[in-house]
């Protein structure tokens, strides 16, 4: 299966893609972890990426598309993938179909109120990284971390107002991508409301859909 994840921030794209790939023994892509093992790796495109990230610059398009097309050429995405955090563009969508051939972009979507209280009340700790959920997974002790004891904090992005700016800079980038899969016939919409469990059910009910219609 080669699928493509869409949602806003907090649709929890990334944890059905870790369930998704868990299951099913595929590949979950993210840009982000792309752009930081390829910097690590100290590759050309990473090197590349490095310096404009250091100038607080955006990752251009052709860098990413390079970056993505590098990766899908691997042994362990030639029989599927989830591609999560891209495309975020029509022009990234265009390319994305010259390089590979989808199965279905899953579009999770959840309510603006939902996201904000998803978003609003993480937790992550100073020490190891971990995440918290005031409401969903607290610590057993408020405000610190369980597993290592360090302080638990928000982080910048996680307050109401970059939240409300981001969910805005989605709708303004990403959304025209639902209404281009759309027309593809390509789309299929998830509803992303409830627990991670009962997301899953949903998405995997579907998924078992497609995986019967080819076999």
């Amino acid at each position: 299966m080669k699928l493509v994840f869409l949602g806003p921030p907090g649709a929890g794209k990334g944890t059905m893609a870790a369930m998704v790939q868990k299951d099913y023994s595929i590949p979950h892509i993210s840009t982000g972890e792309l752009f930081r093992r390829a910097i690590k790796n100290k590759t050309p495109l990473g090197l590349k990426v490095q310096g404009l990230i250091e100038q607080g610059n955006l990752v251009p398009d052709d860098l990413t598309i390079s970056m993505v097309q590098e990766r899908l050429q691997e042994e362990d995405a030639r029989k599927g993938f989830i591609l999560d955090g891209f495309p975020r563009t029509i022009v990234q969508a265009e390319a994305l179909g010259k390089i590979s051939n989808l199965r279905k972009v899953i579009d999770f979507y959840v309510t603006k109120e939902v996201i904000i209280n998803r978003l609003s009340g993480r937790r992550s700790c100073r020490n190891c990284g971990a995440i918290y959920h005031v409401d969903f997974l607290p610590p057993k002790r408020e405000n610190i971390c369980d597993k290592c004891g360090g302080e638990l904090y928000t982080r910048k992005d996680d307050t109401q107002e970059s939240i409300l700016n981001r969910l805005s800079v989605y709708e303004h980038e990403t959304a025209p991508l639902i209404t281009y899969y759309s027309d593809k016939k390509l789309l299929k919409a998830i509803d992303g409301d409830g627990s991670a469990e009962v997301v899953y059910k949903r998405l995997k009910a579907y998924l078992e859909e497609l995986v019967g219609s080819v076999s």
